[in-house]
């Protein structure tokens, strides 16, 4: 009886789960403002429910669990606030676009049951106040002839793309071995990145309010470099015990400012660079250049101390696809090869200052042999894989490295997208890749800011093939939705009428 009801309970997830992800999929695809709507509120509805249902018995709901009435009274607040946000975001829909640019890099630490989770809880509740703000007045309207010509962009293959990504990752948590994680990268990342992207890329965006999010992210790299800054200058960080138990091991100290990952910290300073440069190379005011000139340096010198190589190699790529954009690629190809030159020349004249003195896996930081064994999974299973979210439960159980040494990935996302979604995964994964970073590249010569969203995407895409984390990171949606949102209109041909025949 009892095995029932549990494989009853398990089977009941795992249908919510893929329920989440095809509503998710539903608000980027389909037609009309209503369909849309339900959609999207059905999602922020289920996904907090799914996850309720996942942790209840767990030690992290234990004080909600004996204190029903605090657990009333936060249920009440959180309500309270998605309310006044739903508000100013229906008065003014710009805003949802500055809020989330205001809360991408934002994880706050929730401590329960003895156990810490790092949520994105301002974005979230920036998402439900969106959807909120959206959906509630499409609802309420009165349903007319015109509903299915409000549609805001036109759905393409990205989004056909994304949609699918979403539902085969949550069809293939029904036979992984760590359903758990699945459940909640869909739950924490794919859902709700995945509404994100349905609201921004309806905001009518203008180079004015793609300016001001970037002045947003630059008062936030700022202020997160300083952090740094004081981090280093004290050789103590405000968080991550295991990169503050790192620091203690090493010759070299890393700074992570308010992020729990030298190398995330790394990529968001990246990306802000990136936007900087762009505006940088194609501002014709003095003032304007000096300006970036001196904001670069000093985002430079907070990415200098993360030590994050990953984050470096990211940087390149943005700036040479920069590069290409303003000065044509040939230019930009001379100078990366001089760059690589010289880096390769350095490399092997003073190995021990970069540290790539020893074997591959001592280089890497342990990534070469996460990534081997990532190969490993997917040559086993090339078809299906071991199912979503499963590579760090079958890295673990074939003894490819110590629990200590185990690893959430690979550390290369391709690798992890082979090991756990098979060749039908990755495919997507690689299909998706091409028309997202072609369609962000059209029409990049006339526009400042799809230019510095191209070079952020590849950069970013760089940076997932060092780390990890691509649509499982809100910045890679953001670029996404607001390069689909200022994508050139595709050229119509026009028919020329038919002349009637005269009598």
């Amino acid at each position: 009886m009892i095995a029932a009801v549990s494989t009853l309970a398990d089977l009941t997830q795992t249908a919510g789960v893929v329920v989440a992800s095809l509503l998710a999929a539903a608000a980027l695809l389909v037609s009309g403002d209503r369909a849309r709507s339900a959609a999207m509120l059905g999602a922020i509805v289920l996904t907090p429910v799914l996850l309720v249902a996942n942790i209840w018995s767990t030690p992290q709901l234990a004080p909600l669990r004996e204190r029903p009435v605090l657990a009333l009274a936060a249920a009440a607040g959180g309500l309270t606030v998605l309310g006044l946000g739903a508000v100013a975001f229906h008065r003014a829909p710009q805003l949802i676009a500055l809020c989330a640019a205001a809360t991408l890099p934002f994880r706050i630490p929730i401590e329960s049951g003895g156990d810490t989770a790092n949520l994105l809880l301002p974005l979230y509740l920036v998402i439900a106040a969106g959807v909120l703000a959206y959906a509630i007045p499409r609802l309420r309207a009165t349903p007319g002839l015109d509903d299915d010509e409000r549609q805001g962009p036109s759905r393409g293959a990205l989004e056909w793309l994304l949609a699918a990504s979403i539902v085969l990752y949550a069809v293939q948590a029904s036979y992984s071995s760590d359903f758990d994680r699945a459940l909640s990268q869909v739950i924490f990342f794919y859902v709700p990145f995945a509404l994100l992207f349905a609201l921004l890329a309806r905001v009518d965006w203008t180079p004015r309010l793609a300016g001001q999010c970037l002045l947003v992210l630059l008062v936030l790299a700022v202020a997160f470099a300083g952090i740094g800054f004081v981090e280093y200058a004290r050789r103590e960080l405000l968080l991550n015990p295991k990169v503050i138990s790192s620091n203690q091991f090493e010759s070299y100290f890393r700074v992570n400012s308010l992020f729990f990952d030298p190398n995330i910290y790394g990529r968001f300073l990246a990306m802000v660079m990136l936007g900087l440069a762009a505006v940088l190379l194609w501002s014709t005011r003095a003032r304007t250049v000096a300006g970036c000139a001196a904001a670069l340096v000093l985002l430079w010198a907070g990415l200098v101390l993360t030590l994050s190589q990953s984050s470096f190699t990211a940087l390149l790529a943005g700036l040479a696809v920069l590069g290409a954009l303003r000065w044509g690629a040939r230019r930009a190809a001379v100078v990366v090869a001089a760059f690589a030159l010289a880096g390769v020349v350095f490399v092997f004249a003073a190995p021990g200052l970069v540290g790539v003195e020893g074997s591959a896996d001592n280089i890497t930081s342990g990534r070469s042999a996460l990534v081997t064994g990532g190969v490993d999974l997917a040559r086993e299973r090339p078809l299906a894989g071991w199912g979503a979210g499963a590579f760090k439960a079958e890295y673990r159980r074939q003894e490819k490295a110590s629990g200590a040494r185990a690893s959430a990935a690979s550390h290369t996302i391709p690798v992890t997208v082979a090991a756990e979604q098979g060749l039908g995964g990755l495919a997507l994964y690689l299909a998706l890749l091409v028309v997202a970073i072609g369609g962000l590249l059209r029409g990049t010569r006339d526009s400042l800011a799809r230019a510095a969203i191209a070079a952020a995407f590849v950069a970013l895409v760089v940076h997932t093939m060092l780390y990890a984390a691509f649509l499982e990171d809100p910045l890679a949606w953001a670029l996404l939705a607001v390069g689909a949102a200022l994508a050139p209109a595709p050229r119509r041909r026009e028919r020329a009428e038919p002349v009637p025949a005269t009598p």
